[in-house]
């Protein structure tokens, strides 16, 4: 075993060193050093808002990898002021170049434009603290959230039909409220207690997950995916999870092999704390880790990135009639997926190798 182990430490180094290669030949022309196109594909000239996603993924993948470690003040500065750039007032940050008319994510546009604001924040908000630690952000847009009135009649509108877009929604807004918290502000450990209230109600028990009606297994992989994100909360305030054996069965139950960044990343992540924060089938957990971590590396591309799916068409989350490009590509997104998949089955088979720098907030590549 030793043996195998040291062969698999030098794969992943050897992937990690081609992977921030890659990132070098992402950066964009006549930008901050660090700002980076989603993937070779990308036009900056004809699509200049996908900039914005493909420099906090890289970013955040960067920062996990120590890739950040040689960048100067100066240079870090310049990263997080041009993350920044397209902030509004409240201090949503939006992807430059999306219109009302190309967007669709729920029929409400005000929860579609909810939907979209928040989840690219929390990504920028996370890239700005990689790269500016200090930095403090602007949650303005969130306060209404800590009026319990409003918080009880946005969860009442919550569809546990689409429990993985839910998901998105429940993590950026409670990871934004835990930030509030940070700053002081007043009224958090109310609504959060609120938040995890109207958890406990609706959780399904059999599962450890949310959602109504997931009996397809595709389905039920989509319950798996926006519950993982909603258990963040519970990590990050070090509350017990209620049912979090039955959610580490269903993930050993799924074949140790490649689906997409998203679901792979998920399974990893749920095994990755129910090992650490119970005593379940912890055997089961790290021969089922052990098991996908070479799948994981296996589907490294040539150019030193990871794609999302082998086939299909990949768009920017949101953005329907917006930009798109072939799947089977090396993206920032996939990339930082594939990797925060690895590095945390890396940390739990040999705690302390690597220096791992994992978010510090809820969301994906967070890590306790």
């Amino acid at each position: 075993m030793a043996g195998i182990d040291q062969r698999l430490q030098a794969q992943i180094a050897q992937a990690a060193a081609r992977t921030l290669e890659w990132l070098e030949r992402m950066q964009a022309p006549d930008a901050p050093r660090g700002v980076c196109r989603i993937s070779a594909a990308q036009d900056p000239a004809a699509w200049p808002g996908m900039t914005l996603p493909g420099t906090y993924n890289a970013t955040l993948l960067r920062e996990l990898l120590g890739g950040m470690a040689d960048f100067s003040a100066a240079e870090r500065a310049a990263l997080a002021a041009w993350l920044l750039r397209t902030r509004l007032p409240d201090g949503r940050v939006r992807v430059a170049g999306m219109r009302e008319a190309d967007v669709f994510k729920k029929p409400d546009p005000a929860e579609t434009w909810r939907y979209i604001d928040w989840h690219v924040t929390n990504y920028t908000l996370g890239a700005v603290a990689a790269a500016t630690p200090d930095a403090v952000p602007v949650l303005d847009f969130a306060r209404p959230w800590l009026d319990e009135r409003e918080l009880l009649a946005w969860l009442a509108c919550r569809d546990l039909r689409d429990p993985w877009q839910e998901g998105n929604n429940i993590v950026n807004l409670g990871g934004f409220l835990l930030a509030l918290g940070r700053q002081g502000v007043p009224g958090v450990p109310q609504a959060m207690e609120t938040l995890f209230a109207w958890h406990d109600r609706l959780q399904e028990p059999a599962t450890g997950f949310w959602g109504v009606n997931q009996t397809t297994r595709l389905g039920a992989l989509h319950a798996m995916a926006g519950s993982m994100h909603n258990f963040h909360l519970w990590y990050a305030t070090g509350r017990p999870l209620p049912h979090h054996d039955r959610a580490i069965d269903y993930a050993l139950a799924q074949p140790p092999t490649i689906v997409s960044a998203c679901i792979d990343v998920d399974l990893v992540d749920l095994l990755a704390h129910g090992h650490a924060l119970t005593a379940h089938r912890r055997a089961d957990i790290l021969a089922w880790c052990r098991a996908m971590l070479p799948a994981l590396l296996a589907i490294q591309r040539p150019d030193g990135g990871f794609y999302d799916e082998a086939e299909g068409v990949r768009r920017q989350d949101g953005w329907v009639r917006g930009y798109a490009e072939p799947q089977g590509l090396s993206n920032t997104f996939a990339t930082w997926f594939r990797w925060i998949a690895i590095a945390m089955i890396a940390d739990l088979l040999w705690p302390g190798w690597r220096a791992w720098r994992f978010r510090r907030d809820p969301g994906i590549g967070y890590r306790l």
